[in-house]
């Protein structure tokens, strides 16, 4: 529908709901939703008596916000997703990118249930590939930058596979490097230095399952948590195993947690390579092994990026500024010429 208004071509787009408490769904408490609409695509959205009518100046915004907008209403109907900012944010990122095609698919796949009642489900494209992988295949290597759900979807799918009876035990691991700090100076017995480095394991464990659940699971040693270095030597069964922040791992270490991996187990191997701790000169296991293996039968690599981010949108942005400022170093270096 074109209208005039003030000399202005006005273009507008009515999506029909069921009824009117649908419309303050979609356009979010205080019309926070719909602001979100008029800074990316400079529409107004208006709830009218036979659902939402998005208009704007120029017919393309309109067009892809209404999209947008309907492919919401889709998932409110459905029940397959609630309307979040994150996920708002996450289609219009990817209309901006010109791939709203690409996600516009997307439905949440549900996980399981925290221990509070809330459903866990993949909330980008690239994270429902991911817990595709890790469904599929024995080993997943997924890589990515901080925020992307890399090892809280690894420790959910775990929970799963525990409580479906698919696995007997859960380990969790991590390599024994700490980002510019060192535990050593930490005060207490080994398990009291090793207790602050495996916390963000704990807090996972602790939301979905509960502390006392999680805490009984612990003493009767169905759950594991302990650095890299107590694998070696051992072949885990008849577990569901994580290795966290493998970026830090060295090529000796990976191998030897790869083959750690026994009969009736499912591993998966995450970490970002932005963000390697090791000392100077020593590679990174991570991504050698992830190209190495990655096209193996029964293995499977995902990359997650800046736009599978969950967190605070300032996430991205802060992600996004780094990788332009290395592109730019990379290129300013390949540019120097020695000097004869």
């Amino acid at each position: 529908m074109v209208t005039m208004e003030t000399n202005e071509i006005i273009f507008e787009k009515q999506i029909e709901l069921e009824s009117p408490e649908e419309g303050l769904v979609l356009l979010g408490a205080c019309n926070g939703n719909a602001s979100l609409f008029s800074e990316a695509f400079n529409v107004s959205c208006d709830s009218t008596a036979n659902g939402v009518v998005l208009r704007g100046t120029d017919k393309p915004s309109v067009e892809m916000a209404s999209r947008i907008m309907d492919r919401l209403y889709q998932l409110l109907r459905t029940g397959a997703a609630p309307v979040t900012e994150q996920l708002i944010r996450y289609l219009i990122d990817a209309a901006r990118e010109g791939s709203l095609a690409d996600v516009e698919a997307f439905t949440p796949d549900l996980i399981c249930v925290n221990a509070k009642g809330r459903p866990i489900s993949s909330k980008t494209k690239g994270q429902q590939l991911y817990v595709d992988a890790i469904r599929k295949h024995e080993l997943t290597f997924a890589i990515g930058p901080a925020g992307t759900g890399k090892t809280y979807l690894a420790v959910a799918m775990a929970v799963k596979a525990f409580r479906a009876h698919e696995v007997s035990r859960i380990i969790l691991t991590r390599p024994a490097i700490e980002a510019g700090e060192n535990l050593g100076f930490l005060p207490g017995d080994l398990q009291s230095k090793v207790d602050p480095y495996m916390r963000p394991l704990y807090d996972s464990l602790n939301d979905l399952m509960g502390f006392e659940t999680y805490q009984r699971h612990l003493e009767k040693g169905e759950i594991e948590i302990s650095p890299l270095a107590y694998m070696r030597g051992r072949t885990l069964d008849d577990a569901f195993i994580i290795l966290d922040e493998a970026q830090n791992t060295t090529r000796e270490q990976m191998k030897m947690f790869l083959t750690r991996i026994g009969y009736n187990a499912k591993a998966v191997v995450t970490g970002d390579i932005t963000q390697i701790d090791l000392p100077a000169r020593r590679k990174s296991g991570l991504a050698e092994a992830a190209s190495l293996l990655g096209n193996l039968e029964g293995i499977k690599s995902i990359r997650l990026t800046e736009r599978d981010v969950v967190r605070n949108p300032l996430v991205q942005r802060i992600i996004r500024a780094y990788e332009k400022d290395s592109t730019s170093s990379r290129k300013d270096h390949s540019n120097r010429r020695p000097r004869p």
